[in-house]
C-alpha cells in the first residue's frame, strides 16, 4: 500500500520500479567501464568525476520539494555508476581487494546515514 503525501520524494515501490532499479545498475556497471576502461580514462579519474555527478545529482534531489521521476532515477543511476567506479578503483588500482572495497564503501554509508 502506499502512502501518499504532497511531500513524497521517491519511486512507489512496485514491479516496474525493481525492472527500474535493475536497469539503473546494469546501466552503472556499463557506463562506468565506457569512462574508465574504453575511454581510458582510468578508474581514479572516473571515480572523481562520476562521483561529482552523483554529489551534483543527490543535492538537486534533497532540495526539491516534490518527486520528480527523471530527478530520482537520475540519482539512482548516477549512485550505481559511482560506487561501481569507485569499488573497480579500490580493487583494480590500490589493489585492496573487493571485500575491503565493500568494507569502505559500507563504512561511508553507515557514516552517512548516521550523520
Amino acid at each position: 500500500m502506499a502512502i501518499e503525501s504532497t511531500s513524497r520524494k521517491v519511486a512507489e515501490v512496485t514491479l516496474v520500479f525493481w525492472v527500474m532499479k535493475i536497469c539503473a545498475t546494469t546501466l552503472g556497471e556499463t557506463a562506468g567501464d565506457l569512462l574508465s576502461m574504453t575511454m581510458n580514462v582510468g578508474y581514479g579519474a572516473s571515480s572523481l568525476l562520476l562521483l561529482g555527478f552523483f554529489t551534483i545529482t543527490l543535492i538537486v534531489q534533497l532540495r526539491s520539494h516534490q518527486y520528480h521521476p527523471m530527478l530520482y532515477w537520475g540519482v539512482i543511476v548516477s549512485t550505481s555508476t559511482a560506487g561501481t567506479t569507485l569499488s573497480d578503483y579500490m580493487d583494480r588500482t590500490l589493489g585492496l581487494g573487493y571485500a575491503t572495497g565493500a568494507l569502505i564503501l559500507v563504512s561511508f554509508l553507515l557514516t552517512s546515514l548516521w550523520v
